[in-house]
């Protein structure tokens, strides 16, 4: 360290200041406070200490504490020295207590507070009030609760005692995410609303909520300062909506509706919803609709909704939708769809039609791809593009997935962790294809943050696409497979062939359809526990 400490001391500072933004600013304070006088003034810069994550974010979507010697430098030397500069801290819940109560931080203004167990949320949040920090103090707060330690699914009830918590203890609050991450999470659910549940000040609120009666719930005057609003629903339905509420929503200026269930009430529920929203300036739509009659396009979204909010500047959009093949008697063809956007000054909207015979024709519309969270059923027909925060894939089509079109996949939704395929067609190519030196022709694809894979209505092919080692490489990442035990039987050779072994080793969890695998394949899955 000492020589390298040399070397970099013969840089220019503006040299210095390039090399170290592009490192973590934990990995910046930890190597050189208090190495030289130099670096002391340089690395104390607002750029390295305004904004500290003191946790290591691993690719499974779990955080975990920073090796106790970096832990124990941060915290008996560094976090004194800068407290005051810090402003916005970053922690998991194990090693949170310890590093808010080494010191006091008096511009600290936000807090980050990740994989809050559902059993402890409420006490770590009752024991950052017993700390030296005024509670008063923190503006913004992004609280992200997981699951139960045994696995099982959240209360609904529980989140929404905790979420009433936060309010109360956190009064100035301005800024809100409380989305957790779990993929075990459902949304918040009021059953009966606390008048309690409400703030003079809050003004950005991130939330994932169960139904569109909840969100309603939100938008009924509790929030009253309320200007920008991220809401995940699980469904929208009419079975709970008691709340009917007709007001203007005039206070909104940045609304963002995502929900990855298909939905029947677009027009009934959602459509009146949104033309309340008069003074909306930017919106969202992530969702997957059950048309009557007709697609959502451009003239729908025109019509329906932008001719409803004069003062809209900026309009992002994913929305798939669908209709009965018995209810068209005129087919659209792309073109069509494209067509209705011609208004549209943005030219960047995408769309394209799949048809399935003699079920329903299905739309797809897009624009601004990095922003979506949901796409939809992915089949042959998409045209790709670059989905950076789309989580959870559908592949559905009544043509063949090919092995090229895995690889469009990947490079479409890099960080891509659950995916569930329904395809009953074999492949045209699923013989390995080899050049006359005997090396493969097609590309190993690499999943590298896939979770969870579910293949129940796959045919084998895909099932063989997946655990064959030389078409896609599974990471290490606690991955979870559904599939039927017949077709993972008939695909491994009953549990021996060598092609698929690799990949299965690597399966955390596996669920066979309430079926258990023979003794003989222990081996073959060390790391799933016998069910």
């Amino acid at each position: 360290m000492e020589h390298l400490s040399t070397e970099l001391n013969d840089l220019p500072d503006e040299i210095l200041m390039i090399i170290f933004r592009k490192l973590f600013n934990t990995e910046v304070l930890y190597s050189l406070i208090d190495v030289n006088k130099r670096f002391n003034t340089i690395v104390r810069d607002p750029i390295f200490t305004n904004e500290l994550t003191l946790m290591r974010c691993l690719s499974n979507n779990r955080n975990y504490p920073l090796p106790d010697p970096i832990l124990d430098r941060f915290c008996f030397q560094i976090l004194p020295s800068i407290r005051h500069k810090i402003k916005w801290l970053n922690l998991e819940s194990s090693s949170m207590k310890r590093i808010l109560n080494v010191t006091n931080y008096p511009n600290l203004y936000g807090l980050g507070l990740y994989d809050l167990e559902i059993e402890t949320a409420r006490s770590l949040i009752d024991e950052f009030c017993l700390t030296s920090i005024n509670k008063n103090q923190i503006l913004s707060l992004i609280i992200d609760v997981t699951r139960y330690k045994n696995g099982k699914n959240l209360r609904r009830d529980t989140t929404e005692c905790i979420f009433m918590h936060i309010l109360n203890i956190f009064s100035n609050l301005e800024y809100l995410n409380f989305c957790p991450s779990s993929m075990w999470y459902q949304g918040l659910l009021f059953n009966n609303p606390s008048p309690t549940i409400n703030s003079s000040t809050l003004l950005e609120l991130h939330i994932s909520l169960a139904s569109l009666t909840d969100c309603l719930y939100i938008l009924d005057g509790r929030f009253n300062k309320l200007h920008t609003l991220y809401v995940d629903i699980d469904f929208i339905s009419s079975l709970r909506l008691t709340n009917n509420n007709q007001e203007k929503l005039s206070n909104l200026r940045c609304f963002s509706l995502c929900c990855g269930m298909s939905t029947d009430y677009y027009d009934e529920l959602i459509v009146p919803f949104l033309q309340r929203m008069s003074n909306l300036e930017k919106l969202s739509l992530n969702l997957i609709v059950c048309a009557k009659s007709k697609f959502v396009d451009g003239i729908e979204l025109k019509q329906n909704i932008i001719n409803h909010m004069a003062r809209l500047k900026r309009l992002e959009f994913c929305i798939s939708s669908s209709i009965s093949l018995r209810n068209q008697i005129y087919l659209q063809s792309k073109q069509d769809i494209q067509d209705t956007f011609k208004d549209f000054k943005d030219d960047e909207i995408i769309s394209y039609v799949d048809y399935f015979q003699e079920k329903y024709t299905r739309c797809h519309i897009y624009l601004y791809p990095e922003q979506l969270k949901y796409y939809g059923t992915l089949t042959n027909n998409f045209p790709g593009g670059l989905f950076t925060c789309v989580r959870t894939l559908i592949l559905d089509d009544e043509h063949p997935f090919q092995h090229e079109f895995f690889v469009r996949l990947q490079k479409s939704f890099p960080f891509i962790k659950n995916i569930s395929l329904e395809n009953s067609k074999p492949q045209n190519n699923k013989l390995c294809r080899e050049s006359q030196n005997g090396i493969q022709d097609f590309a190993i694809i690499n999943y590298p943050y896939l979770t969870t894979l579910t293949l129940y209505g796959a045919h084998d092919d895909y099932i063989e696409e997946f655990l064959v080692d030389t078409k896609i490489c599974l990471p290490n990442n606690l991955l979870h497979i559904n599939i039927y035990y017949e077709q993972l039987k008939r695909v491994t050779h009953n549990f021996t062939r060598d092609a698929t072994r690799n990949n299965c080793a690597k399966l955390n969890s596996l669920f066979l359809n309430g079926r258990r695998y023979p003794k003989h394949a222990k081996n073959y899955f060390p790391n799933v526990p016998k069910y």
